[in-house]
């Protein structure tokens, strides 16, 4: 079995290529859920849904969220009567947030919720939250000379992830329970694999999560870490930007030592070879190769690389 920490694009596309490599049966996702917002009364669950929705065929590629041949009439409404529309929901999309509210209103867990909407999609990868409990990412900005506290999403879509951030909270993960069958699977996994996934924003609010990162530190040994950041630049997101702000550089070799604790091999792109040395001097094994993927076939060429990686001994 393997477990993918995920959470955004990167990881989206990195486990539609991995489903193409080895059973989707036998692919865990933990996915981010620090992104989770309440939006017009509704549960949204962003980074769920972008897996979901990319492993269904259903993503849309184009703009990076939500579904492909969306129309957005219920927004334009919703806009012409004065509500806030600053964060757009398509009306396919609509639904799954409208099943996803109305299923936990009446009791059901998210883990539950999301693995039979994944089950309704027909994904044979198993899908978890990182937790049912709320955890929220907030993120002190300085705009306009002033620091302030927002959410992740004001900070990600409605200032465009403009604004430096000073510092990031995970609110509620310290006493946040793993999901049902999260830590079962990561001790149970024969690798572990971090996503090409923003390591602040994304796998960051996974490992605030004590006993989730507890996991993760003893599963070290079988856990490689992929580089989301490509000759000192994000693939896409700001996860430069964040890296430069809060730990003042924003290079392949500062995510793998961000990762030190928890992975025993880290995956490079060819663009930071002169970064080689530098990783395994941090005690990790560094695979150096293309990872970018700019279309499925190169997902999957990717992730058979970097499975192979993993599974080495």
């Amino acid at each position: 079995m393997h477990v993918v920490l995920a959470g955004g694009v990167g990881a989206a596309k990195f486990l539609r290529g991995l489903s193409n490599v080895v059973p989707s049966k036998e692919i865990v996702a933990i996915v981010n859920t620090g992104d989770d917002e309440t939006f017009h009364g509704l549960w949204v669950s962003p980074d769920l849904d972008t897996v979901t929705y990319t492993l269904a065929g259903l993503s849309n590629d184009t703009l990076g969220w939500g579904v492909k041949d969306e129309s957005f009439q219920a927004m334009d409404v919703l806009s012409q009567l004065g509500g806030e529309s600053w964060f757009s929901l398509g009306d396919r999309d609509l639904g799954t947030h409208l099943y996803r509210t109305d299923r936990i209103a009446a009791g059901f867990s998210l883990t539950e919720v999301t693995k039979e909407i994944a089950l309704a999609r027909h994904v044979g990868v198993r899908l978890l939250p990182m937790s049912d409990d709320r955890v929220k990412t907030t993120l002190t900005i300085h705009e306009n000379g002033v620091d302030r506290v927002v959410g992740f999403q004001e900070y990600f879509v409605k200032l465009a992830h403009k604004p430096d951030v000073v510092s990031i909270s995970y609110e509620g993960a310290a006493s946040a329970s793993p999901a049902a069958g999260v830590v079962e699977a990561i001790e149970s996994a024969d690798t572990v694999i971090i996503a090409p996934s923003n390591p602040v924003l994304s796998i960051g609010p996974i490992l605030a999560i004590p006993e989730i990162e507890m996991a993760i530190r003893a599963a070290r040994h079988k856990t490689t870490a992929v580089s989301p950041i490509v000759g000192g630049r994000a693939i896409k997101g700001p996860a430069e930007s964040n890296l430069r702000s809060l730990h003042g550089d924003a290079s392949a070799a500062t995510v793998a030592l961000l990762y030190r604790p928890y992975c025993s091999r880290f995956v490079l792109d060819q663009a930071d070879l002169g970064l080689k040395a530098e990783v395994e001097g941090l005690s990790m094994e560094a695979l150096v190769t293309d990872s970018i993927m700019a279309n499925p076939e190169l997902e999957t060429s990717f992730a058979r690389r970097v499975i192979n990686f993993a599974r080495a001994s």
